[in-house]
């Protein structure tokens, strides 16, 4: 009779390396010193916490990316195979602090070295290419932070030092477009075009087509940032990273009422909707860092990516989800289609 563990179950099915994921299973036991563990793609794994029915494991810094195939060994028999989506790695050494945008006119991905505030950097916004080309912008913004392409394919960028929106031009030059935002950090587009911004310091303001700028709404202050994303009925949502592990996710309709969506969450930054309504935040969820996806009614939510330090994400139109962290972009096939490509 065979003594091999099992597999029952893992969680989540989606993470990037580095990442912290559950296994449940029977007949796990690990002898000190022994090659007892979890395996991925044969490269053993790091060992949080274990019992004979449940491990938290830390995956491999190097994994490829991709289809991996998790294994537990114990006694000196391998288990069955479960197999996991891994981020793929597409752009490293970069300073992300908020959502990466994906370009309508051809999937190109926008990414930022932004740098501490008032830090002038020789090179800050960067177009990945599909073919996996990085080349930069001209013009050195600075400080950039929240980034959407509106209806017509603009790209506009916020500079939250000096509380700027910058536009630019398919020739990648630069013009500002909007000032006096404050510390101008989220930036998204309603259904009807209109350009939304979020200052940190609490004001939510609406911009409109001449660059002129007007209270939406007033919340409170953020420690870090406000990052906005709208839902296919035009309501506007918002994170706004605090001090507490219980933040909510907040939902303004359109007369700038505000009321909470979703509570529960450590320092939720980037979030995006899926095509069924799904919102995804990346934060912490009930101790378990990456990004949480949450029912469209704001009922419940599921720890749905593991990942550590991510910041934004975004849906390309091949059903990839890319998430961020400060440094380091990784694309995950999930097969599920976004809203929209801001």
């Amino acid at each position: 009779m065979s003594n091999a563990p099992i597999i029952k179950g893992i969680s989540p099915s989606f993470a990037i390396p580095d990442a912290e994921i559950a296994v449940e299973c029977e007949g796990f036991f690990a002898r000190l010193g022994s090659d007892d563990g979890c395996y991925a793609d044969d490269v053993k794994c790091g060992i949080v916490a274990a019992a004979s029915r449940r491990l938290l494991v830390t995956l491999p810094e190097k994994l490829p990316g991709g289809e991996t195939i998790l294994r537990l060994v114990s006694g000196g028999e391998s288990s069955n195979a479960i197999r996991i989506k891994v981020g793929s790695l597409e752009a490293e050494e970069m300073h992300i602090v908020a959502n990466p945008a994906i370009d309508p006119t051809d999937d190109s991905m926008i990414l930022t070295r932004s740098g501490s505030r008032g830090q002038r950097l020789p090179a800050t916004l960067f177009r990945l290419e599909a073919d996996g080309f990085l080349d930069n912008f001209p013009d050195a913004i600075l400080n950039p932070t929240g980034m959407a392409f509106d209806r017509d394919g603009n790209l506009f960028v916020t500079n939250r030092a000096e509380g700027e929106i910058y536009q630019i031009g398919r020739d990648r030059s630069s013009t500002v477009y909007a000032s006096g935002l404050g510390i101008a950090t989220g930036l998204a587009f309603d259904g009807e075009n209109r350009m939304y911004v979020g200052d940190r310091t609490g004001t939510i303001y609406r911009i409109t087509g001449d660059g002129d700028r007007e209270v939406f709404t007033v919340l409170e202050p953020s420690v870090s940032a406000y990052h906005l994303a709208f839902d296919k009925k035009n309501r506007l949502y918002i994170t706004a990273p605090a001090l507490a592990s219980h933040d909510a996710v907040r939902v303004i309709d359109s007369e700038g009422f505000d009321d909470v969506f979703f509570r529960g969450l450590g320092r939720p930054q980037g979030m995006a909707f899926d095509s069924e309504g799904y919102l995804y935040v990346v934060g912490c969820y009930r101790g378990h860092h990456g990004v949480v996806r949450i029912t469209p009614d704001g009922g419940s939510g599921e720890h749905f990516v593991a990942g550590n330090n991510l910041v934004g994400l975004c849906f390309t139109r091949k059903g990839e989800l890319i998430v961020a962290s400060n440094s380091d972009v990784y694309s995950i096939d999930c097969g599920i289609r976004g809203t929209l490509l801001n």
